[in-house]
């Protein structure tokens, strides 16, 4: 009698383990179907503005204001992207992008890997007092130091030409990026350092060969963050450039407004071919930008 009792017992046992098994499994999957859902909803209201840019592309004037709106265009107006191309200088606007965003990108990696390296790894007098003061000056907004700004390279003869777009990011590459930078330089083993002095390497060897090849995935967001930075500014070359042969895509896309109105299918038409190279950007550096995140630490 007592071996069937404990028989019992341990298929009560298997029986109570299947429905706690079962029922974790169904918790999972509802979570988990939670989550995508949510997810889901998200995506779909993130999409909804850049789904009307793509449809009022497509629109004629006449179709830009009804109501209620028209998602889908009748008739598809496929001249808008040939019109938005012609109407202005675009190439002219997309190589002066290209020259401030591509050099401007080279300045701000070089410049900023190199101050970061010497914040992680080299010993100097007032590091820590300097990396604090360097800190600091993400508080202060954009705004604050706009006119001393202008003042100088007014006073030395750059305005209307592309050197205060281009010049300040070979002096630093702007605070957030050298925190960045540093931090992840903080994540790999001093003793690789070491080794390398041992074998007769310089500081500025230890930096282009050992550091940086193994901070591509930080580079990686550094880039990102750059050319996105550089790509889209509006402010830098409203202030600093006049000439409309000199003008940037940002600036450019304001041709298609006036006094009295606006050409808005042109402007969105415009506004996709400009946001591809951003995407395009992304889509490439993307392994970089999350394995970045991922090991970018908070160290010291």
């Amino acid at each position: 009698m007592s071996g069937v009792s404990v028989d019992v017992d341990q298929q009560r046992i298997y029986a109570l383990r299947r429905r706690f098994r079962r029922r974790k499994r169904l918790l999972a999957f509802a979570q988990r179907s939670t989550s995508y859902i949510v997810l889901a909803f998200g995506a779909v209201l993130i999409m909804i503005p850049f789904l009307w840019m793509v449809s009022t592309s497509l629109k004629e004037w006449s179709s830009l204001f009804l109501y209620p709106p028209q998602w889908i265009p009748r008739p598809v107006v496929w001249r808008n992207y040939v019109d938005a191309l012609t109407l202005v200088p675009f190439f002219t606007f997309l190589k002066n992008t290209c020259i401030i965003t591509f050099t401007s990108l080279i300045g701000q990696i070089l410049s900023a890997s190199m101050v970061a390296f010497s914040f992680a790894r080299l010993r100097w007098p007032g590091r820590d007092v300097i990396f604090i003061i360097l800190l600091s000056t993400l508080m202060l907004p954009y705004e604050v130091t706009l006119i001393p700004k202008f003042m100088m390279f007014r006073a030395l003869g750059w305005i209307n030409t592309f050197k205060p777009l281009i010049v300040p990011d070979y002096f630093g590459g702007g605070a957030f990026l050298v925190f960045l930078l540093r931090q992840f330089y903080m994540t790999i083993p001093a003793e690789l350092d070491d080794a390398a002095r041992i074998d007769g390497c310089s500081t500025v060897g230890i930096w282009w060969r050992i550091i940086m090849p193994l901070a591509k995935p930080a580079l990686g967001i550094v880039a990102i963050f750059g050319f996105q930075g550089h790509w889209n500014d509006f402010m830098g070359p409203l202030i600093y450039l006049n000439s409309t042969e000199k003008f940037t895509l940002a600036l450019g896309l304001n041709l298609f407004k006036n006094q009295y109105t606006a050409q808005y299918q042109y402007i969105m038409a415009a506004s996709l071919i400009v946001m591809l190279p951003l995407l395009v950007n992304f889509y490439i550096a993307q392994r970089y930008f999350v394995q970045g995140v991922v090991i970018t630490g908070l160290k010291g």
